[in-house]
């Protein structure tokens, strides 16, 4: 069974205009803080992440249909159905976010480095190659750059891994690089006068040498 996720859109044609909003204008309804105060204060209860979401958010079947707002709602919906919150007997939250400690929260953020279990196996300037499966589960590596050969530009170091977190499979810290490609190697000779640089965030599995 293959994965088909949203976050898959890279180099298709879309079928409407792309309508740039202005900046600063965070909502447009009064319910979409709502749910962006939903979904933060789901967070602590340790019943979903941020992969979780992630995951959730990018299988939505209609999800080119949905406003920014309308995607978060229906992924929150999807993620209280499978963690069985709205059933008579609901697991126990591990904390609670009072209104009084939001603020502080969202200041503090979240952090996702972690101790690497040992030494980056590629390095600066390394030639590498990103894995061409495709997996049965949610991952950070977009169907478009599989496959594909590119430049280690910058080592992050070692952070949670998204496609064992999302599946409530641990955090598993695996090393983060920044990989760049050219246009060509994505998207094939669309503009032969074009020749810009496309960098993609990968974790160290979805990597091999070139």
């Amino acid at each position: 069974m293959s994965y088909q996720s949203n976050a898959d859109l890279g180099g298709q044609d879309v079928r409407d205009a792309i309508v740039m909003e202005p900046e600063g204008d965070l909502f447009h309804a009064p319910w979409e803080p709502r749910v962006m105060a939903l979904v933060v204060a789901m967070g602590p209860t340790g019943l979903s992440n941020i992969d979780m979401n992630r995951a959730a958010r990018e299988t939505i079947p209609n999800y080119r249909d949905l406003s920014y707002y309308e995607v978060w709602l229906t992924a929150l919906e999807k993620l209280v159905l499978q963690q069985g919150v709205l059933g008579d007997a609901p697991p126990p939250p591990k904390q609670v976010l009072r209104a009084e400690l939001v603020a502080a929260a969202i200041s503090k953020g979240s952090a996702f480095s972690r101790t690497p279990a040992g030494p980056a196996r590629y390095a600066l300037g390394q030639r590498v190659r990103t894995i061409a499966v495709q997996p049965a589960h949610h991952t950070r590596l977009p169907a478009y750059a599989r496959g594909k050969a590119g430049i280690v530009e910058r080592v992050h170091g070692a952070h949670v891994f998204p496609d064992t977190n999302a599946r409530g499979l641990g955090e598993n810290p695996q090393w983060l690089y920044t990989v760049a490609f050219d246009e060509k190697e994505l998207w094939g000779e669309r503009n032969p006068k074009q020749r810009s640089t496309i960098s993609v965030d990968a974790f160290e599995p979805y990597l091999e040498p070139a």
